[in-house]
């Protein structure tokens, strides 16, 4: 998958909802884990971990870990670096039972965002990515974790563009090598390897027009034919399109008339700013409609409700889609309001 994190648009897939196992990819929802509870308050990075014997390095032979050893005192704030640069199941474990009390618990806390970010082909059972026959995700929804770390939590995101990490007198290497590539700007985010996963690669690059993608490979055979992959994605997105703004937050697109209301208008826009992703040089033959879901609109309205879309097109073609939004709320109106306007409305309908 190779998808525009500011407009959402998938700009190039080959079997982008195909379960696959993640392998430490996994650990880019531990870290959301992490980093959603630090920004929260419940955690601070200066928090001392005491390492029990389920998350000694000595655990997981052949496999990725920061080292960590029994009854040793660790930050909060190392072992997150620990999960995110070096891919420390070690550390996952100690996290988990630091922040949930069990695994167990974590993994519910790591499966209840999986429901909120609408992720249709994921499971995990683990904080690691150990292969697990119930543990999945698909290219897309990997996609969709990443656009989450990167807006929901920029402090934790800034720890993903580290180079290395040393614990325990261990220097070990962020895995990422595009994160060294000179010729692309890429900041972010995760490999991931099993035997039954093959090679896995989430990356995040900015170009100089503040456009950011973000490209997932899963299943490569080689570990340098993950990142040749992404680095493919990555430019030839950068080279053929352009992400533009095309609405700023708050900004009023139209004013509707609304029924049953206590105000008889609605103004409509957007409470983000929107961004969409058009093939580059083509900005000048956008076409744009908005469409209403439903033909009248009606209180109560809430702000931020989506009432229609706006669709963009080019060369008769649909080539985007932004939610409209109300801009206010509307309350219900009174008695002898709301009878006028049903018999408005009884009467349009008898000509429509």
């Amino acid at each position: 998958v190779l998808m525009d994190y500011n407009s959402g648009a998938v700009l190039a897939s080959l079997n982008p909802d195909q379960r696959q196992y993640p392998a430490s990819l996994t650990k880019m929802m531990t870290s959301y884990v992490v980093g959603a509870a630090l920004k929260q308050g419940k955690i601070h990075n200066e928090d001392m971990v005491t390492i029990g014997e389920s998350a000694w390095g000595r655990n997981f032979p052949d496999s990725s870990k920061m080292f960590l050893n029994v009854n040793q005192q660790v930050s909060v704030g190392d072992l997150n670096k620990g999960i995110i640069i070096v891919s420390g199941n070690d550390a996952c474990v100690a996290v988990a039972e630091h922040i949930s009390g069990t695994v167990a618990n974590f993994v519910d806390t790591m499966n209840k965002y999986v429901q909120q970010f609408g992720l249709k082909n994921t499971n995990f059972t683990t904080p690691h990515g150990l292969d697990d026959p119930n543990q999945y995700s698909t290219a897309r929804d990997m996609a969709i974790i990443g656009a989450h770390i990167i807006r929901d939590l920029p402090e934790e995101y800034k720890i993903y563009a580290e180079k290395d990490f040393t614990f325990n007198k261990i220097k070990q290497p962020n895995r990422n090598g595009l994160l060294w590539d000179k010729t692309i700007n890429v900041d972010g985010m995760k490999t991931g390897h099993t035997s039954q996963a093959g090679y896995n690669l989430v990356a995040s690059a900015t170009s100089p027009n503040n456009m950011r993608l973000i490209s997932v490979v899963m299943g490569v055979p080689t570990y340098k034919g993950r990142e040749v992959e992404s680095k493919k994605l990555l430019q030839w997105g950068f080279a053929n399109f352009e992400t533009l703004k095309a609405h700023k937050a708050n900004e009023k697109i139209s004013t509707q008339s609304v029924y049953y209301g206590d105000k008889g208008e609605v103004q409509l826009g957007l409470l983000q700013d929107g961004f969409i992703t058009v093939p580059k040089g083509k900005q000048a033959d956008l076409k744009a409609r908005y469409e209403l879901d439903n033909k009248y609109l009606q209180a109560p309205l809430t702000k931020g409700q989506v009432v229609g879309k706006i669709v963009y097109q080019l060369d008769g073609k649909d080539v985007a889609i932004v939610n409209l939004q109300a801009l206010e709320d509307v309350q219900e109106g009174g008695f002898l309001g709301k009878g006028w306007d049903w018999l408005v409305l009884t009467i349009k309908g008898l000509f429509d």
